[in-house]
């Protein structure tokens, strides 16, 4: 089963996301803040991390800065999940070291192939 690490600090989006998710097969874990978020991908070792932005304790670009950093970690997918979507809130999410970015409201259809496009990236030789 494929593991997904959802970093995600508002309750109804992170019981949306679990729940949609896990019917469409994934195992989910769950982290409510940056810090939760990078010692959940140490110690699960997820195939794939749902990031949260804005973030307390330590906010989604250094979380994924650190994650990105690990070489334990660094080659897990990160997507960008934020209400951030002004100019250029896109390439400061690449430049923490996500793979990918998403807007909020999520758009389940649209971040479910965002998920795929990663995990196939990820497993290709």
């Amino acid at each position: 089963m494929v593991k997904i690490l959802l970093v995600e600090d508002n309750e109804m989006n992170r019981d949306m996301l679990k729940r949609r998710l896990f019917r469409k097969g994934y195992e989910v874990f769950i982290a409510v803040d940056g810090a939760e978020g990078v010692a959940l991908a140490h110690s699960t070792m997820p195939d794939l991390i749902l990031m949260d932005m804005s973030l307390p304790v330590m906010d989604g670009w250094e979380a994924t800065r650190q994650i990105k950093a690990d070489p334990k970690t660094k080659a897990i997918p990160v997507i960008a999940l934020t209400a951030h979507a002004m100019a250029g809130d896109r390439e400061k999410c690449l430049a923490a070291g996500c793979n990918d970015y998403d807007t909020k409201p999520v758009e389940f259809s649209r971040l479910l192939e965002k998920i795929e496009v990663c995990l196939k990236k990820a497993t290709a030789p």
